[in-house]
């Protein structure tokens, strides 16, 4: 007799998915173990209606099948599948096809959402690179290529910590005297440190300014990626209004736009209002006052593709719902698949 025993890491998604379903399947047939005269060789055409029976048609490679397909509207689509760009779009397409295909009838639960997409900051000379950015609530927006002016920087090695603790770059309007803002399109380069995100950013506008640059502070390996940041506020409270684009880069960026001579572009799009989609895919039960729900975010981060997340639950949600597709549980079992997880929770 051939064995079905997995080894345990590659049963792991499986058994804990069941698990969440055993409630949902037939009292009488949940304990009931697969023989050879009720087993059908394709887990496609056969009615999973037993634990052991899901077990087996609920596996990783099946799971990781949608992981790659997530890849690939990813890839398509920037890099990226977060909610209110194109490739959660084109992710929702493909699981409502998914669940299409297999008898599912899908509902669209749609929400207003704003999306806000991260800054762009483009190294122009001495170098040509493009760098990854970070969060900033309460900039302004715009495109501005121009020439970057460091503003009081403190920069030393990469060996820890080799920066100051508190960096004070921009927190005070006399570290922007005696430089040239005379240019058309002047970005300041300032350093994170000492004083709220929206002091520096006001200081430097109101210096002459178009953009703002900040880096992060480099005195530890923590702050060192890209800076998020909220400039919304000024200390005592009052609203910062800010009119030019703000952006947050790594130290190592910053040290790179911190060259002589350097120029750069720097780009904030505003926020965009559209109609954002939850999936949600019903699969009747005998006992509809029951429900039982299922459900992971689909959507990534700005950031990358989110394979992992949450990806995986969505691609493991929905590998589940596939082979139960048949099944008549005791209990209706709703899946969902929810929107602008990412952006706070929104969907």
């Amino acid at each position: 007799m051939t064995s079905h025993k997995k080894p345990v890491r590659k049963r792991a998604l499986a058994i804990m998915l069941a698990a969440m379903m055993v409630v949902t399947l037939l009292p009488a047939a949940a304990g009931a173990k697969p023989s050879k005269k009720d087993s059908s060789p394709s887990c496609d055409s056969r009615v999973n209606n037993t634990i052991d029976k899901l077990l087996e048609c609920v596996t990783v490679e099946g799971v990781r099948a949608h992981q790659a397909a997530l890849q690939a509207v990813a890839d398509a689509n920037d890099g990226i599948r977060a909610s209110g760009t194109p490739g959660y779009d084109a992710t929702v397409d493909y699981v409502v096809e998914t669940l299409e295909d297999a008898g599912y009838d899908v509902e669209l639960n749609g929400f207003p959402f704003t999306f806000s997409a991260l800054g762009e900051v483009q190294q122009l000379t001495p170098v040509s690179v493009d760098y990854p950015t970070g969060s900033m609530s309460g900039t302004g927006f715009g495109d501005v290529t121009g020439n970057v002016i460091p503003v009081d920087l403190a920069l030393g090695t990469v060996d820890w910590p080799a920066l100051p603790s508190d960096s004070t770059s921009g927190c005070e309007a006399g570290d922007f005297a005696g430089l040239d803002w005379s240019g058309p399109n002047d970005i300041a380069l300032v350093q994170r440190g000492a004083c709220f995100f929206s002091v520096k950013a006001v200081n430097a506008e109101a210096a002459g300014a178009e953009a703002v640059v900040i880096l992060n502070q480099g005195n530890t390996p923590e702050r060192s990626g890209p800076v998020n940041g909220n400039a919304t506020a000024l200390p005592d409270g009052t609203p910062s209004n800010i009119g030019v684009p703000y952006v947050g880069v790594s130290t190592a960026a910053g040290v790179a736009l911190s060259a002589e001579g350097a120029t750069a572009r720097v780009v904030v799009d505003p926020p965009v209002e559209s109609t954002q989609y939850n999936i949600l895919a019903e699969l009747p039960g005998k006992n509809d006052d029951n429900v039982v729900m299922v459900g992971a975010h689909l959507d990534s981060v700005q950031a990358g593709p989110g394979i992992q997340d949450n990806g995986s639950g969505s691609a493991a949600i929905l590998e589940t719902a596939l082979q139960m597709s048949k099944v008549k549980p005791q209990n209706t079992v709703r899946f969902a698949w929810w929107a602008a997880e990412e952006a706070g929770l929104v969907g």
